[in-house]
């Protein structure tokens, strides 16, 4: 097999030392805010249940946070916690001057209706930006907190100044968490944007026809080349798992380094993007792993230090 990561063109938006970047502008900013003010940021994190995945991010967020010098604290709480006491927590944490910051990890078991605990954390600690209040301020363009992963995506094509005033944008994917603020964010700087979905007629081509990709749709490679214009800036938010070797060769050709990772750890990661001809097709295209991921925590960080900073207004 021919290795085809010879035609590779695309160049690399790098996540992680975007991230690492914003994540150092955020620890002098606590250390700042700790000196002149007295302030140190707290972020909590409330965890319902035993979610794999979930153990994973909040691990992750817990360990940022402290490196950035904030409070950081998890609650746990079990798997069998009524909404009541999930809201009375949230009640706590919202009269508590020291937490700057609440997160409730998504998702939350079957029989807790999401809305309600959103819709109970303070407008001014929601550094998820999911809050209503957080989204009518994003869509009529107040300042509030802005969801961590479109704000993260925002940041990755600013500090690589990828022009966007004029450009064609296309969203694929209509999320509250991703799609729908990214298409705000893009609107913001001018773009003029398409927001597809799943029952978008001619998906590839609209999809090609965009300046600026962004794919959040929640399918392994399904952005494939006749969906990508030449030359366009590619943002692959999905990840997803690949564990057998018959797709990763589909998806990765003959690249040892997958290939090794599926037989030897069962599992290597893609996204929403094929990555051979995003890799092919595309003047800019966001790494899986090593793209949006680590901005989203950034993010969050970033959100949190705004957060104490505004006990000072």
């Amino acid at each position: 097999m021919t290795d085809t990561r010879e035609r590779e063109t695309a160049r690399k938006l790098d996540g992680r030392q975007c991230a690492a970047a914003i994540r150092e502008e955020v620890r002098a900013g606590c250390a700042a805010l700790m000196e002149q003010h007295g302030i140190r940021p707290g972020l909590t994190v409330v965890l319902v249940g035993e979610d794999p995945a979930s153990q994973v991010y909040v691990r992750n967020k817990e360990k940022a946070s402290s490196a950035a010098g904030m409070v950081s604290e998890v609650l746990r709480l079990p798997a069998d916690t009524g909404e009541a006491e999930i809201l009375a927590t949230i009640d706590r944490l919202n009269a508590d001057d020291s937490v700057h910051g609440i997160l409730v990890q998504l998702p939350l078991p079957a029989e807790v209706e999401e809305q309600n605990v959103i819709q109970r954390i303070d407008p001014d600690k929601d550094v998820d930006g999911f809050h209503p209040a957080s989204a009518g301020r994003l869509l009529i363009g107040m300042p509030g907190f802005l969801p961590c992963t479109p704000a993260g995506i925002m940041e990755l094509l600013k500090r690589n100044g990828i022009e966007m005033k004029g450009r064609h944008a296309v969203v694929v994917g209509r999320s509250n968490i991703v799609g729908k603020p990214m298409a705000l964010l893009l609107l913001r700087e001018h773009c003029t944007v398409t927001i597809c979905h799943s029952r978008t007629r001619n998906l590839a081509e609209v999809c090609a026809s965009a300046d600026i990709l962004v794919a959040a749709v929640g399918r392994p490679g399904l952005i494939t080349a006749d969906f990508i214009k030449p030359g366009a800036v590619v943002v692959d938010v999905g990840i997803h798992r690949i564990t057998d070797e018959a797709t990763c060769i589909e998806l990765f050709g003959d690249n040892p380094r997958r290939l090794k990772a599926v037989r030897e750890k069962g599992a290597t990661l893609v996204g929403d993007v094929h990555p051979l001809d995003g890799a092919a097709r595309a003047g800019w295209l966001s790494p899986v792993p090593g793209g949006v991921g680590p901005l989203t925590i950034a993010m969050l960080l970033k959100n949190t230090l705004v957060s104490a900073g505004n006990r000072i207004r």
